[in-house]
């Protein structure tokens, strides 16, 4: 066989796995201090939680009851 032949493909399939090996290791580490500044941040945020300061109306008006079951109606006839 062709020896140098065999050398080239060997050299490439080491650069090759080693790039893959190289680009993983990183992708990981920096997930890993992605995940560890978000956690230290989100922390800090719990603590503004929002609230709303608008009232929530407990009845729905009748005119707006009538509209939504015409809806519902319409759609359960398609």
């Amino acid at each position: 066989m062709n020896e140098p032949l065999l050398h080239e493909g060997l050299n490439l399939l080491l650069y090759g796995m080693g790039t893959v090996i190289i680009f993983l290791t990183v992708l990981v580490a920096v997930t890993v201090l992605m995940s560890a500044l978000i956690t230290r941040f989100s922390a800090a945020d719990d603590n503004f939680a929002s609230v709303s300061t608008s009232p929530v109306p407990s009845e729905v008006d009748d005119r707006v009851q009538e509209i939504i079951q015409q809806a519902i109606n319409q759609h359960r006839r398609r």
